[in-house]
């Protein structure tokens, strides 16, 4: 069986390390959450054991929906019998996307009322709706025209602990509490005989989550009690009690032996009042010594290992004091300088003033305000004496001087053009065969993407090894960046050849500018980063002309020119792609814009086949295919072979006066002129669409103007 573990936005590879190890056969980490293939029993181990989870759903039905009509039919034919006893009390949570229905309450209205004339003709009595308590808990998803309907396994939000008494003005989510000791490496600590400090604890949360999973405590014990969390008549309950006695002796067994190694302090006496009731509540207040204390009072820890985990106070507009970060920084080298530390900053701005070298930064979210969490390795590096900077290989200095003058030579125009995402070298010099793009965030921190080309067969590999490490070496030492901030996308050989090897899991992505448009681009979980480079002029040629018209993107992507469209005031824009990756990651593109509705279309489809049984004309259609595509849900696509069948249908999408951009970048590529004659004007316009940082690599990519003969 398949279900779904909702979670927080940057706990999702978190979450599904989590569930592999409690059993779960598979979990794949989607947008929100993860994907889980696995039992009724391991979804019942996961919501008493899941510390990242905040939800378990259960699916029971999945349906077209097209409208509010479909919805109500396709609820009701369900036998709600099988999932609601006599006498239960129901609530209906829901989440709608697209345009069909684009309110959630209306939508769950509507669920609830096929639910109850279900129940009604078939019983003659109708359930009653109890929103906070409910006997039975059903989500309802409606995204791109089907309707999944699904049990809520866990009754309720899982970072509720059940230990809780009093908060503070800024609760720190428990769910995300236990990311950061994940991120901080706490259990590992632990094990090894390690302390956990929070010099700005507040009321508690990071200390008793700590104290917690050291102590073997499942997050799920106290929040349901005996009882168990749903009364679905699918659940489980002789298999439920057999979890909760085997987590009730665990439990015994942590707390018994749990070291009183956490210490925690805070300037204001109401919230460690507080701290310490949660702590007694959770059965962890003999473990945790709490203080009234400034930060800059810290004392020495007389524990050489240990981890420092804190959350320091920012607000939902992230108004915090840098100087108030770069005190905690100061305060954690001169009394923890060999620990590790995982803080959880308002954003990367705050994170940078505590002065401390991050290995990794991750983007969470607690609540709805965006953190930057950062994981540091050793707080306090020691410094050598007399040691002088190590000279770089010689061909690690070739690099580096051509990257300098490559530099140098793009420095007037990038200022001109406003160019903050950039190629800064591309294989310049060919034993060095790697592409170096320069990725500037909007808070100005420089970030590296080095692709690694394939090396000529005869080129030993140890020879390449060694080609790419020297010219990491060079890249890091231009632009004076750690390695965490360089990502590398290496070849490895494999069966069939040279192919990329594996890539991060980190979820971490980056906010960048490219003209009025702000853009998300991951450097390190994909092959490519969302944003092609090369096609900048393109976007901004294809903007202007789509302002107050009807834009669409044929293949999308991440949706880069339909942001650009929108931003410079297209009427309109329709966005085309088989992968529900890159359509959300459109939409979020768009939402970091300030731009939805329905005036912004989105659509998951194989755009031939879509575009093929459209009847909608358009004035600007960008279409960028791949080489080829073989898709499971979808016709093989070839661009060479299907190239003509593709533009004569987008040409015949065209609006009076309308204009279609084609661009691909397979180098054997031969537009058919002849063909494409007979129904369209072609200009080859590639030359103009190139930047000055392609320069070198004016292949990089073809395009061409269309119109209507």
């Amino acid at each position: 069986m398949k279900f779904f573990a909702s979670c927080g936005k940057g706990l999702e590879y978190l979450l599904a390390d989590e569930l592999l190890a409690l059993g779960c056969a598979r979990a794949t980490a989607t947008m929100a959450g993860a994907n889980v293939e696995g039992s009724l029993l391991d979804a019942q181990r996961a919501v008493l054991w899941s510390r990242l989870a905040s939800r378990i759903l259960w699916p029971i039905a999945e349906f077209e929906c097209a409208d509010e009509h479909a919805l109500y039919a396709g609820a009701g034919a369900l036998d709600w019998t099988q999932h609601i006893g006599p006498g239960h009390s129901i609530a209906i949570d829901a989440h709608v996307s697209g345009e069909a229905i684009t309110h959630a309450r209306y939508a769950a209205q509507r669920v609830k009322d096929a639910i109850v004339d279900s129940l009604r003709g078939k019983t003659g009595q109708r359930p009653d709706v109890d929103v906070d308590a409910p006997d039975v808990r059903i989500s309802l998803v409606l995204r791109k025209g089907r309707a999944l309907l699904s049990i809520d396994l866990s009754g309720g939000p899982m970072h509720r602990r059940g230990w809780r008494k009093v908060q503070g003005e800024a609760p720190l989510k428990e769910t995300v509490a236990a990311a950061v000791l994940l991120r901080g490496k706490w259990p590992q600590a632990y094990a090894e005989g390690g302390d956990l400090l929070d010099p700005m604890c507040g009321s508690g949360t990071l200390l008793i989550e700590g104290a917690l999973l050291a102590a073997d405590v499942a997050p799920g014990l106290r929040r349901h009690d005996a009882r168990p969390p749903t009364r679905w008549p699918g659940f489980d309950v002789d298999a439920w009690t057999g979890l909760r006695v085997d987590a009730l002796a665990r439990e015994a067994r942590g707390l018994a032996t749990l070291r009183p190694c956490f210490s925690g302090s805070d300037l204001d006496p109401h919230a460690i009042r507080a701290a310490r009731e949660n702590a007694q509540y959770a059965g962890v207040d003999d473990a945790i010594t709490f203080a009234v204390r400034d930060v800059a009072d810290l004392p020495v820890q007389q524990n050489p290992l240990g981890v420092v985990v804190c959350n320091p106070p920012y607000d939902a507009r992230l108004a915090a004091d840098p100087a108030l970060y770069r005190a905690l920084g100061d305060a954690l080298k001169r009394a923890t300088p060999q620990w590790r530390a995982a803080l959880l900053c308002g954003d990367a701005e705050l994170a940078r003033a505590t002065g401390l070298r991050a290995k990794k930064s991750y983007q969470l979210f607690n609540g709805p305000i965006e953190c930057s969490l950062i994981a540091v390795d050793l707080i306090a590096p020691v410094q050598r004496e007399n040691s002088a900077p190590r000279a770089l290989p010689e061909g690690a200095q070739m690099v580096a001087n051509r990257l300098r003058k490559n530099l140098d030579k793009l420095a007037r125009w990038r200022q001109q053009a406003q160019v903050s995402c950039y190629r800064a070298y591309d294989a310049d010099i060919p034993e060095y065969a790697c592409a170096v793009d320069v990725y500037t965030t909007i808070n100005d921190d420089i970030w590296l993407h080095v692709q690694e080309y394939a090396a000529p067969a005869e080129i030993p590999e140890a020879t390449t090894r060694k080609r790419l490490t020297d010219l990491l070496l060079a890249v890091r030492e231009v632009f004076g960046l750690p390695k965490e901030r360089v990502a590398v996308k290496t070849r490895s050989t494999g069966k069939g050849g040279s192919k990329y090897g594996h890539f991060d899991h980190r979820g971490e992505f980056l906010i960048v500018e490219e003209g009025a448009a702000k853009l998300q681009v991951n450097l390190f979980d994909y092959l490519d980063t969302g944003l092609f480079l090369d096609h900048r002029p393109l976007r901004a040629r294809m903007a202007q002309e789509a302002r107050g018209k009807h834009f669409l993107n044929l293949f999308c992507y991440t949706g880069v020119a339909t942001v650009q469209a929108a931003v410079q005031g297209a009427l309109q824009t329709t966005s085309v792609d088989l992968s529900a990756t890159y359509l959300e990651w459109l939409a979020d593109n768009l939402r970091e814009n300030g731009m939805g509705g329905t005036r912004h279309r989105i659509t998951q489809a194989d755009a031939l086949k879509w575009l093929e049984a459209d009847s909608g004309h358009y004035d600007v259609i960008f279409c960028d295919p791949p080489t080829f595509s073989n898709s499971k849900r979808a016709d093989d696509f070839d661009v060479q072979r299907d190239h003509v069948r593709l533009l004569r249908a987008a040409v015949a999408r065209l609006a009076p006066g309308g204009v279609l951009y084609f661009s691909n970048n397979f180098r054997r590529f031969k537009l058919d002129e002849a063909a494409l004659g007979e129904f369209a004007r072609i200009e080859d316009i590639s030359a103009a669409t190139i930047p000055q940082d392609f320069a070198r690599n004016a292949r990089i990519h073809r395009a061409w103007r269309l119109t209507v003969r």
